[in-house]
């Protein structure tokens, strides 16, 4: 696993574990813990699509695998909250030709996370962007461009990007602008196949 790991996230090496969050709703269930804070199964279900045990199910799957864990008590005791360890989550496609195991698992932790995230831009446009104000309107948008690179230059500019990202992501709450909102910040990085490889930066 690459150490530049610049944003804080848990890094996913085993297969099982992989292969554990490759499901809708611990996807979501993760997802929703990262970005919203600790919740017991009760509170998480509505927005997973599961019911209370189903989704406390999960929830233990998930600590199996280190995703997950107890938070602080809330005011009612006697339910369980959860939280994520992490801000966000990193796994990479294993380099060993032979580790068929990781591959596979990888592959279908990176086809789930397709699915889930591919309408997001669809739904953003529809239900969010009409109602932007001016300022924030005009740096949204969608930015497609391609680079002939090698492997270890992709990987280059993928560490740049995060050191730009990582003072916003990782600052404490109270360091934050008083006008900031959050902003989903979709990074597809999509190599083509070897047959692709000509010139230009169309």
């Amino acid at each position: 696993m690459d150490s530049g790991n610049h944003l804080g996230d848990i890094e996913i090496t085993d297969p099982q574990a992989m292969r554990a969050l490759a499901h809708p709703v611990r996807l979501a269930i993760l997802e929703r813990l990262q970005r919203h804070g600790p919740a017991t199964a009760t509170q998480l279900a509505p927005d997973v699509g599961a019911t209370p045990s189903v989704t406390s199910w999960h929830l233990r799957h998930l600590a199996g695998f280190g995703l997950v864990r107890d938070a602080e008590p809330g005011p009612d005791r006697r339910q369980r909250r959860w939280e994520a360890v992490a801000r966000g989550f990193r796994f990479e496609v294993p380099e060993e030709p032979d580790d068929e195991e990781g591959r596979s698992a990888a592959r279908a932790l990176s086809r789930e996370m397709f699915l889930r995230s591919g309408d997001l831009p669809i739904r953003w446009a529809a239900e969010v962007e009409p109602k932007l104000e001016p300022a924030w309107g005009r740096l949204a948008g969608l930015a497609n461009t391609r680079v002939v690179v090698s492997a270890d230059e992709l990987a280059a500019v993928e560490d740049a990007i995060e050191r730009i990202l990582a003072p916003y992501v990782t600052r404490d709450e109270a360091a934050r602008p008083a006008d900031g909102r959050g902003v989903r910040l979709l990074r597809y990085v999509l190599p083509e196949g070897a047959e692709d490889h000509t010139g230009g930066t169309s």
